[in-house]
């Protein structure tokens, strides 16, 4: 198909969506020959074929309890359930299930280090309790729920994101511990002291990152802030980071999704998430690339040398918006932009080779403080986050890629469904 053809029919989709919010057609039901969730079931058949037991931890093994796995995991349980596969719950078991001993011990865990990223495969423990009913994932999501009773806080209360990364905040780590503790509190409880609120102190970590880092002029978060002003990549007045790292912004609108769907309908907070979660959504659709409907790694730079497309935050980009608006918290009218994201992530980053479907363009890994993958400092500024390696297949756009196909599949029946009602 030529540039030109491709252009042409990806504008068509766009109008032909935004018709459908404002009252007209019905939305497409494919792209690029296949509907959502039948993308999100090759790139999960593609990635179990290609892994296979290797994230199942072994003797003398290399697999860790990881929070890229967590991520993985958790998308092929809630695939299972928009589209059951009888090999999705025993992959995830292995993987997630091997390193959980009968009595809770988790193998590589180390609550010393105080990392707020093991809390991400606590979730897939606490999906598969519900599902098993097996003691030992409960016991397992109570050792790690025990970590947050002595975790190191700042001033104000928020959670360091490692004992290493000592009075910081980081966008990544609220999607690591919050949509856990909700979900730990919703299941068991305020099983602490008395007085204590679980949704509350998840409450209170978003109101604190919503406090020292929103920029209102662009409408997105920084990264990380230190509480102390002291690092490298602080601001000396404010403690933020200096950038908009799109797969940051991208764990901080999946964390405000995955949260509203937990949290109370009367919790006093509600109100303030809700309110979070849509101003950054129009700060997101702002930023979208006009041409790709994808996002860029340094959200607000644009084509400056170096800067590209990334796979891993448009995912989740398209993933939050959608579920945001299935679950009523956005708005319908962003619709056109999450179709635009979705297609953009079809058209432009999705490969085929034989049976192995690859998403490319995957920022590998970032972050704040010492060194990065050669050697320079981690230092937030716009040349350190185009330094760090691009793979295909990374795990942290794998997992929201799937999660987005289930939210965009659920948006494409609900609109059809209701323009096909006479």
């Amino acid at each position: 198909m030529s540039h030109m053809v491709r252009h042409l029919l990806f504008a068509s989709l766009i109008m032909l969506s935004a018709r459908c919010v404002h009252g007209a057609d019905a939305l497409p039901l494919q792209f690029a020959g296949a509907t959502p969730l039948e993308w999100s079931a090759r790139m999960a058949d593609s990635e179990m074929t290609h892994l296979s037991d290797r994230l199942a931890w072994k003797e003398g093994g290399k697999a860790t309890w990881d929070y890229a796995a967590g991520l993985f995991t958790l998308s092929l349980l809630k695939l299972n359930e928009a589209r059951p596969d009888a090999r999705y719950l025993p992959f995830v078991t292995n993987a997630i299930g091997s390193f959980i001993s009968a009595d809770g011990t988790i193998q590589t865990y180390k609550p010393q280090e105080f990392q707020l990223d093991s809390f991400n495969s606590g979730r897939t423990a606490l999906v598969l309790f519900q599902i098993t009913q097996e003691a030992r994932y409960k016991k397992a999501a109570d050792l790690l729920r025990a970590q947050l009773n002595t975790q190191p806080r700042t001033y104000d209360g928020g959670f360091w994101h490692k004992q290493r990364y000592t009075n910081q905040m980081w966008l990544d780590g609220i999607y690591m511990a919050e949509p856990f503790l909700a979900e730990y509190g919703q299941l068991f409880g305020n099983l602490i002291q008395s007085g204590y609120s679980p949704f509350s102190d998840v409450a209170k970590q978003f109101h604190l990152i919503n406090e020292h880092l929103y920029d209102a002029k662009s409408g997105l978060y920084y990264h990380g802030w230190d509480a102390a002003k002291i690092q490298i990549w602080a601001n000396p007045v404010t403690g933020a980071s200096s950038n908009f790292w799109g797969r940051a912004d991208g764990w901080y609108a999946m964390a405000l999704a995955d949260t509203l769907q937990i949290l109370p309908a009367n919790h006093p907070a509600r109100s303030d998430l809700l309110a979070q979660f849509k101003k950054f959504s129009a700060g997101i659709v702002k930023w979208q690339h006009a041409g790709s409907g994808l996002w860029w790694q340094v959200m607000d730079q644009g084509d400056r040398k170096g800067n590209y497309l990334e796979a891993t935050a448009s995912a989740m980009f398209v993933y939050a918006l959608a579920k945001g608006v299935n679950d009523g918290e956005l708005s319908p009218d962003i619709i056109p932009a999450i179709l635009k994201g979705y297609n953009g992530l079809v058209t432009k980053l999705i490969k085929t080779d034989g049976g192995r479907v690859s998403l490319t363009q995957c920022c590998s890994v970032a972050g704040l403080g010492f060194t990065g993958a050669h050697g320079r400092p981690r230092d937030g500024s716009f040349d350190y986050y185009i330094s760090e390696p691009i793979v295909d297949n990374d795990m942290k756009g794998v997992g929201p890629f799937i999660l987005a196909g289930i939210e965009v599949q659920k948006i494409l029946d609900s609109q059809n469904r209701s323009k096909a009602a006479p």
